[in-house]
């Protein structure tokens, strides 16, 4: 019975870190900490590193916290969340900044469905060069319209 609410908590943090990354970039990246997140729409410096790069070293100390509450406080539900900000951090790292950004020139020919539609709703987020009138704010679970030919 643990072993399946351990899971279940696990499953429920990565899905709902894809919530808390549309959210984040919507109303905090897109809003008062735009001078933060501008460096990632407008490439304004030569640096491989953008200031945009703090909001995953934000939600890494989170799960290490989650980590650390697990271990010297005996919280075990710690563990499972810790881990699935962790794993939702690995893969939002893998889609938005190798695969669609490409700043590790890796799965370059990935071009199946669901690559071509994360490609193109990011895509149509990137259009917009300014905080407003963004759209698409999601990176895991976009919009179907997205997946249409």
């Amino acid at each position: 019975m643990q072993t399946l609410l351990w899971i279940l908590v696990f499953l429920g943090t990565y899905c709902f870190m894809e919530f808390m990354a549309w959210f984040t970039h919507k109303y905090i990246m897109h809003g008062f900490l735009w001078s933060l997140h501008k460096d990632h729409h407008k490439k304004d410096h030569d640096s491989w590193f953008e200031r945009n790069d703090l909001f995953f070293i934000f939600y890494a100390i989170v799960s290490i916290g989650f980590f650390l509450l697990w271990r010297y406080n005996d919280l075990w539900i710690g563990l499972p969340i810790g881990i699935g900000i962790f794993a939702y951090g690995l893969s939002y790292f893998i889609v938005h900044d190798i695969f669609i950004h490409q700043r590790f020139k890796l799965f370059r020919n990935a071009n199946n469905w669901y690559a071509k539609g994360v490609r193109r709703a990011h895509k149509i987020h990137h259009k917009h060069l300014e905080k407003e009138k963004g759209e698409c704010f999601g990176m895991l679970f976009v919009p179907f319209k997205y997946f249409k030919k």
